[in-house]
C-alpha cells in the first residue's frame, strides 16, 4: 500500500512538473521591453550640503535642489534572473551654499564660501538588473509575488555644462558657462597640475529598485540609482582660490569675460556687503580634490514587454490565463 502510494505521488509530481514546463514553453513571450521614466535628480558634492563636514552621500541631500529627470530605456531579459539595459536620460541637477542651514558647525565654512552652480545632465547607462528573488520557487496565485525587488549596477557616460548665475553692474542676473572662466586656473600656464576638465565624462551607476507586474506585458517599478562620477568638476569646484590678477593676466585687462571670471571665482562678497572674506584669498581651499563628484536620480518607470506571446508551433496568441512572472511549485 505505502509503495503504491509512493508511486502514485511520484506519477503526479511527474505530470504537474511537466504540465509547468508546457505552460511554460507556451509563454515563450519577446525578451525585450520598452520603458520611459520619470523622476527627480539630486547632487551629491562640493557645493550645498548639511550641518556638519560635507559628505560624499546622502547625509549632505538637499530636497530643496531636487530637479526633475526623465528618460526611456530598451531592455533584454536572458533570463528571469537578469535583465539588461539601455536608459538614455535627460534632466538638471545644482548645489547652492546659500541654501544650508547654518548649525556653528563645520557647515558655515561653506555658507560663507557662498557658491552656487546648475547643470543639465545628459547620459547614456548600460545597466544589469538583479533579480535574487527569481531564484525561488512559490506558487503562481499569491499576488504578493508580482512585486520583484533587484539590484542595478552598470557603467556609464555623461555630458553636464556647469551654469553660474552672474550679476551685471545694473544688477541684472545672467546663467554663464564656468567651465571657459577657468575658474581654479585651469589650463593656465601658472598652474599646469590643473587641467582643463571634459564636459563629458564616465559615470558608475548603482543602486535598487522594486518592480510590480500588473499584467504579462506591462510593469511598473521605483528604482533609486546613484551615479558616481570620476571628476571633481561637475559644480566647477575642487581646488584652491587663484588671485584676480591671473584672470586679468590670462583674458586681457580689459576683457569682459576677465570681469565675469573674477566675480564668479570667489562669490564671498556677496555674502558680506561686498567684501571678500578672510580665509577666502589667493591659495584657500575652495573644494575638497579627494573626492569626486555624484549625483542620484529616484524614479517611477513604465515598462512594456514587446510582442506577444507564440506557443510551440509558431503562432502569436493573447494568453489570459497565467503570467509568465510567476514561478510553479509542487505542493502535496
Amino acid at each position: 500500500m505505502k509503495n503504491g502510494l509512493k508511486r502514485l505521488l511520484k506519477a503526479t509530481c511527474a505530470l504537474l512538473m511537466l504540465s509547468s514546463l508546457h505552460l511554460k514553453t507556451q509563454a515563450q513571450y519577446s525578451r525585450f521591453e520598452l520603458g520611459f521614466e520619470l523622476g527627480f535628480s539630486n547632487f551629491l558634492g562640493d557645493l550645498g550640503g548639511n550641518a556638519g563636514k560635507g559628505q560624499t552621500f546622502l547625509k549632505d541631500n538637499m530636497m530643496s535642489l531636487a530637479h526633475s529627470i526623465k528618460g526611456m530605456h530598451i531592455a533584454y531579459r536572458p533570463t528571469e534572473f537578469l535583465n539588461l539595459r539601455l536608459s538614455l536620460n535627460v534632466g538638471r541637477i545644482g548645489g547652492a551654499d546659500s541654501l544650508i542651514k547654518g548649525n556653528g558647525g563645520y557647515e558655515e565654512a561653506r555658507k560663507v564660501r557662498n557658491q552656487h552652480f546648475q547643470s543639465p545632465i545628459k547620459e547614456a547607462l548600460f545597466l544589469t538588473e538583479f533579480y535574487p528573488t527569481a531564484l525561488f520557487v512559490y506558487d503562481p496565485e499569491d499576488v504578493y509575488h508580482r512585486l520583484r525587488p533587484y539590484f542595478v549596477i552598470g557603467v556609464g557616460v555623461f555630458h553636464f555644462n556647469p551654469l553660474g548665475q552672474y550679476v551685471d553692474e545694473q544688477g541684472y542676473k545672467h546663467w554663464v558657462d564656468l567651465k571657459p572662466l577657468r575658474t581654479e586656473g585651469q589650463g593656465m600656464p601658472q598652474y599646469p597640475d590643473r587641467k582643463e576638465y571634459k564636459l563629458t565624462q564616465m559615470n558608475f551607476p548603482y543602486g535598487f529598485g522594486v518592480k510590480y507586474y500588473v499584467n504579462d506585458k506591462v510593469s511598473l517599478a521605483l528604482e533609486i540609482v546613484n551615479r558616481k562620477t570620476f571628476t571633481d568638476y561637475v559644480d566647477d569646484v575642487s581646488t584652491a582660490y587663484i588671485s584676480n590678477e591671473d584672470f586679468y593676466n590670462y583674458f586681457g585687462e580689459a576683457s569682459g569675460r576677465a570681469k565675469v571670471a573674477v566675480q564668479m571665482a570667489n562669490k564671498t562678497a556677496f555674502a558680506n556687503g561686498g567684501v571678500y572674506r578672510p580665509n577666502y584669498g589667493v591659495g584657500s581651499k575652495r573644494g575638497t580634490a579627494t573626492n569626486n563628484d555624484a549625483y542620484y536620480a529616484t524614479s517611477i518607470k513604465v515598462n512594456i514587454r514587446l510582442g506577444k506571446g507564440k506557443n510551440s508551433d509558431g503562432y502569436y496568441y493573447n494568453r489570459s490565463s497565467k503570467s509568465e512572472v510567476d514561478c510553479p511549485i509542487v505542493r502535496f
